[in-house]
């Protein structure tokens, strides 16, 4: 597939097939994940792969934080379902001391964002889905998977094949109205 291809056709996906992943295709997205660049090229990210299904359920638990979801009238994460049914998980974390650090801004979340784009398009064109999840518990997450406390979570990734045909990413915003030239122009 080619690169602008998969971008424009990429999607999110949260409703998978119970099929198994194939070792193969997720050794080429760990591999796209792993070629992204990063800050001085420290490479900053770690992965951990959960296939285990009692483990994704409480993972799934784990991405519930009432603190955020009730108070926008939530009472599930809508992620919460691909989490536990999809066939594998991918837990992206970041080591910060791995990364730079500028006027408060820390790139290790910059650097495991480039890995994690990559992992979404090479998942897409192996005929996988995923989609990024930004919202869990982090120390009880840390726990369960037993992630050095140094390390940073930073988003979870259920992949698995589709549930339902692609049907191509959400509309965007026409380049008129994101991007402006010389000087932010309003």
């Amino acid at each position: 597939m080619e690169t602008l291809e998969a971008i424009k056709t990429r999607r999110s996906v949260r409703k998978f097939s119970d099929r198994p992943v194939e070792p193969e295709k997720l050794r080429v997205v760990l591999e796209a994940a792993r070629l992204a660049p990063s800050w001085a090229n420290m490479q900053c990210w770690r992965f951990v792969v959960v296939e285990d299904p009692a483990t994704r359920v409480r993972i799934s638990e784990l991405s519930y934080v009432e603190a955020y979801f009730a108070t926008r009238g939530y009472k599930f994460n809508p992620a919460q379902k691909a989490l536990a049914e999809a066939p594998v998980v991918i837990v992206a974390c970041g080591e910060p001391t791995m990364s730079g650090e500028v006027r408060g801004q820390e790139y290790y979340l910059t650097d495991v964002g480039i890995a994690a784009q990559n992992l979404m398009l090479a998942a897409h064109d192996q005929g996988l889905g995923s989609v990024f999840v930004g919202v869990f518990d982090e120390e009880q997450l840390g726990e369960l998977l037993g992630i050095p406390a140094e390390l940073r979570i930073v988003g979870l990734f259920p992949l698995g094949y589709p549930l339902e045909a692609g049907k191509g990413g959400p509309p965007r915003k026409p380049l008129e109205e994101i991007v402006h030239y010389g000087t932010y122009q309003v």
